[in-house]
């Protein structure tokens, strides 16, 4: 009985077993453009499951389904068509551009949600934004690419780090307002990014309200950048890409209106100085020498970049590989910059696709030259140290190239900086050797992810990630330079020069641990997250300077000729430092679904840090969301016009541990590290003698928080032509970390501390819209726009001081308080400023100063463009704006100065030939000999509007067709010609409206490129 049993058993199983397997089937088909381009790396889901493939380089697939059920293709940039599995075994698809509901945005902590599914306010950047862009950062390229993100360069010198990035405002007045940079699920460490290859990228995500940062809790206040770089695909064969590309940059034009030779020799006469007051008219009228500084220190950079990468994919596993080489010649000749980098992303899982696994390292080397006055506060604004300010100031009436060494330079002029002998100096210091400033890094970015799946929907997960740089610097004057020799011939010493030589090494470890749940139940979703964090930070920093440098012996950076001690000279200065910080948290997420129309959301984390006393090192951040999918109400859902239209709001607060502004290139996480303790500083006192300051620590001092509310409209319409979304904000930072007074009793005035808050409220605006959609044209604008209202609403001690910016309540943050300029008195030629009782003074005192309501924070920001192809060509065009912001030209201020002093030994601007005399009385500009112009530099007479529209960037190209390439070994080739920066429109007169500064201290401007490329696919 049992064994007939058993044969009927076997029998149902085979028979259940034969009916499943009828009832699945292989479907197979190719998917392509709407030009019939096959798409690689396609997304073919089988809906309502976790069951799916992708398209191989051809654009083809295979993978089981049964009748009946719908599967859903999906690809950044297209439509999402949805078509349901009949009889057919084979299923072509061809996919028109368009926002998808489906595409995949990157999240806190390696999260990723839909389009349709997020609450929060966030804007995604694909890899075509970022690929063979002659940028040396990737914020740079982010500029008008996102609402609400102010991005700012201040420096335009190769690899540099003097990029500012503001999230919907400024958030305090003296911690730090830098967001927080994510690569790969792994926080940056230090606030630059030279080292990374923006060709890797995938996509770059600006997080930008409460719920999508507040996972990050203590380090979300700022705002939240996360960059996903590339990796392959499943099923893909091995795709080899090339990308070369060189071009040439310079520099941009002033608006200064510079003097030249006859008319400097022309001012100088009318005030009776310098080498004017000894010719005649006719002598200045035919002086032969007419030097144009500006092309004496500055020439043509060059721009070349390599890019390797590899891709493939098996059934299992997926890899992607890159090789970077970068070379920058500097406009300046002794600037320049080198980097190598290497990158591995590697991606798998089980058989059973229970384990998951992902790891990657990307390793750079770097090495740059730059002007030490890029770093340098002490000399940016240096006539003999910046060849910016040399450009400007230098007299034209002098001859370049008067001197071939320092020894010949100093004999022939001394210390006399006079007369235009600064210039010559400048020309010292920009030989080659003479003041060598190298810079190295070595950097090594990696993190390892392991996941497995326990039962279905619960998952557990570790990751652990790497940020490490060892960064040298090395300086020298050689012993032959002209400052060497000036300042040993002072000081009577038989060695001239010095050479120094710092040592920098940060190393942040991280660990993450998460159990995440994931199921659905009919119309109900539910997905939940508990995660545990440990960061740990080591900064280890060294420094050895040596004054007394032996010329025949001495080599830069190779410890020879230096000089031994002879009694209280040639000593050598050393110095060591380090700083071990860290901070452990553990944090929640809940998120809810009905019916896929309505969604809530809530985060809720605790950090503890190291920066702050047992009793304030915790604190505690959160956010609540929640969403409603309008256009799957019933009332839309047989629209024909809207294809998406989404409610979302939030409301959270975060944090901010990072209580001072980082300097570039360094890792926040170390400053501050003794603010809470007592301690004694060293300096000179009383005749300069050694002596101990005491500082007063301050225990109470905690986190900076900021409270943000959210609402959010997203939608897709008429076809999925027209998307876009609106969001209305509101941030209040408290707490902030401000100075406090003190009685002067305790030794000091004031202490850090908390107290204040600030203001940010605004709206953003972003639209896409593809106007023409076909097979061979293609026509695609886009805007996006934000409005910002930044005010202190509290504060305990204003910082305002006449002709500066400060800290003012019911203003902006860095609001310039001055006197207010009128013009010129025709009676004498003096200048005049507004006085507090409403007269007109020529000597204002402090309290007729006024708080201007201007500040170097943009209110506008945005930018707009094109996306076009028709036949192969292509045409992308970005222009980025900022407006309503202020800045003091310092530069225009000097060139202005028609005082004997300043005419006699730099130029000045030929503006001033209009100046006021008992002959031109109703001239607009003052007295070259007026006697109040002490008060100029402390009015807004040169506080300028800097808002600008620049033209960002423009490429046109071709792809050849596939047609074309047929029967080679090559897939895919387009070449191109991109110009960056090619046009601004400015009331600005410098060399750059950007940065985000008060002053134009000498910024090294961003430079105009023209560059061509070709891009090879194997």
């Amino acid at each position: 009985m049992r064994t007939k049993f058993s044969g009927i058993l076997t029998l149902l199983l085979a028979l259940v077993v034969q009916l499943t397997f009828a009832q699945q089937k292989t479907i197979t088909g190719n998917v392509t453009d709407d030009n019939g381009v096959p798409l690689p790396g396609v997304n073919v889901i089988i809906k309502n499951t976790n069951s799916g493939t992708q398209t191989d380089f051809d654009g083809n697939y295979s993978l089981q389904a049964s009748v009946g059920q719908t599967l859903v293709f999906s690809y950044v940039g297209y439509d999402s068509p949805e078509i349901k599995i009949g009889a057919s075994n084979s299923i072509n698809v061809k996919m028109a551009p368009g926002e998808s509901l489906e595409e995949v945005v990157i999240m806190g902590y390696d999260q990723s949600i839909t389009k349709k599914e997020s609450m929060g306010a966030q804007t995604t950047i694909t890899a075509e934004t970022f690929e063979s862009r002659p940028s040396g950062s990737f914020l740079n390229t982010l500029q008008g690419n996102s609402p609400g993100a102010v991005i700012q360069s201040n420096s335009g010198s190769p690899g540099s780090a003097q990029i500012d990035v503001l999230i919907r405002g400024r958030n305090s007045i003296n911690a730090s307002s830098d967001p927080l940079i994510v690569v790969d699920g792994i926080v940056m460490g230090s606030a630059q990014f030279r080292n990374l290859n923006q060709n890797d990228f995938e996509s770059v995500t600006i997080l930008r309200d409460a719920h999508a940062t507040s996972i990050y809790g203590n380090r979300g206040a700022n705002g939240v950048i996360v960059i996903t770089t590339k990796s392959g695909k499943f099923n893909q064969p091995l795709t080899v890409k090339y990308e070369t590309m060189y071009g040439a940059f310079t520099l941009p034009s002033n608006d200064y209106n510079l003097a030249d030779a006859r008319q400097s020799l022309t001012l100088q006469k009318r005030v009776n100085t310098g080498l004017g007051k000894t010719l005649t008219d006719e002598e200045i009228a035919n002086y032969p020498i007419n030097t144009n500084w500006r092309d004496e220190f500055f020439s043509t950079g060059i721009n070349t970049q390599h890019n390797l990468s590899f891709q493939q994919g098996s059934e299992k596993s997926k890899s992607y590989f890159s090789l970077g080489y970068t070379n920058v010649e500097g406009m300046v000749p002794t600037t320049d910059f080198q980097r190598f980098n290497v990158r591995a992303n590697v991606d798998g899982k089980s058989a059973n696709e229970k384990l998951t696994y992902e790891g990657s390292i990307a390793t750079a080397y770097s090495k740059r030259h730059q002007l030490d006055s890029e770093t340098n506060g002490g000399i940016n604004n240096s006539v003999i140290q910046n060849p910016l300010f040399g450009s400007l100031l230098g007299l034209p009436y002098v001859a370049a190239g008067q001197y071939s060494s320092g020894i010949e330079l100093f004999e022939g002029i001394g210390t006399n900086f006079d007369g235009g002998n600064s210039n010559l100096v400048l020309e010292d210091i920009l030989r080659p050797g003479y003041y060598p400033n190298e810079f190295t890094e070595t950097s090594i970015l990696a993190n390892f992810s392991v996941a497995y799946e326990i039962v279905k929907g619960l998952k557990v997960r570790n990751k652990m990630g790497m940020d490490y740089k060892h960064q040298t610097r090395g300086f020298a004057r050689a012993p032959y330079s002209y400052l060497a020799i000036a300042v040993a011939r002072g000081a009577n010493l038989d060695f001239p020069g010095l050479e120094r030589k710092t040592n920098t090494q940060d190393a942040t470890f991280s660990t993450v641990t998460s159990l995440n749940y994931d199921e659905t139940f009919g119309n109900h979703r539910i997905k939940a997250g508990a995660y545990m964090e440990y960061v740990k930070a080591n900064y280890r920093y060294s420094y050895l300077q040596k004054y007394g440098l032996i010329e025949r012996t001495w080599e830069f950076g190779a410890g020879t000729g230096f000089a031994p001690r002879d009694g209280d000279d040639y000593i050598p200065t050393v110095a060591l430092n380090k700083i071990d910080a860290g901070s452990f948290s553990y944090f929640g997420t809940f998120d809810y679904e009905y019916d896929k129309k309505y969604g809530i959301g809530a985060t809720i984390r605790r950090d503890a840090t190291n920066k702050f006393v047992d009793s304030k090192k915790w604190g505690t951040f959160w956010s609540a969301a929640a969403r409603w999918v309008i256009s799957d109400e019933e009332f839309l859902s047989t629209s024909t016009t809207v294809n998406l239209l989404k409610l979302r709001a939030s409301y959270g607060v975060t944090g901010n541990q990072i209580l001072s502004i980082p300097a570039p290139d360094t890792n926040p996480l170390y400053l501050d590290s003794d603010l809470v303790y007592d301690t004694n500083d060293t300096g000179q006192g009383y005749m300069n003698l050694p002596t101990y300051f005491p500082i007063i620590g301050n225990s109470d001092v905690q986190w900076e928080e900021t409270a943000q509310a959210n609402i959010g409209l997203d939608w897709i319409l008429f076809d999925n032509r027209l998307s876009g979304n609106l969001d209305v904000y509101q941030k209040i930072t408290s707490k902030l970390f401000n100075q406090m007074d003190l009685s002067a009793i305790t030794g000091q005035y004031s202490i850090k501390g908390n107290n204040g808050e600030i203001t940010n409220k605004g709206v953003e605006l972003n639209l896409r819209y593809q106007m023409l959609r076909n097979k061979d044209f293609n026509l695609a604008v886009y805007a996006n726009g934000s409005y910002n209202h930044n005010e202190i609403t509290a504060l305990e001690t204003e910082a305002i001081d006449p002709g500066g910016s400060g800290q003012a309540l019911n203003g902006p943050v860095n609001q310039f308080y001055m006197y207010e300029y009128v013009g010129v008195n025709p009676e004498n030629g003096e200048l005049l400023f507004n006085a507090a009782d409403g007269s007109v003074t020529e000597n204002p005192v402090p309290e007729d100063a006024v708080y201007t309501g201007k500040s170097n924070l943009p209110k506008y920001v945005g930018g707009f463009g094109l996306n076009a192809d028709y036949k192969g060509f292509y045409l992308d065009v970005a222009f980025s704006f900022q407006a309503d912001f202020y800045k003091w030209d310092n530069a225009l201020f000097w060139l202005y100065e028609g005082a004997a002093s300043t005419v006699a030994n730099y130029n000045v601007s030929a503006d001033l030939l209009d100046a006021w005399t008992p002959e031109n009385t109703n001239a607009n500009f003052p007295s070259l000999t007026a006697s109040n112009k002490n008060f100029d530099g402390s009015s807004d007479r040169y506080l300028f509007d800097a808002s600008f529209v620049r033209l960002r960037s423009t490429v046109l190209g071709y792809s050849f067709p596939q047609e074309t390439l047929d029967g080679t070994f090559i897939k895919g080739l387009n070449v191109f010609v991109q110009g960056e920066n090619l046009l601004l429109w400015t009331k600005w007169r410098g060399f750059d409206p950007e940065g985000y500064v008060n002053y134009s201290l000498g910024q090294y401007p961003n430079p105009r490129t023209i560059s061509f490329g070709v891009n090879l696919e194997f």
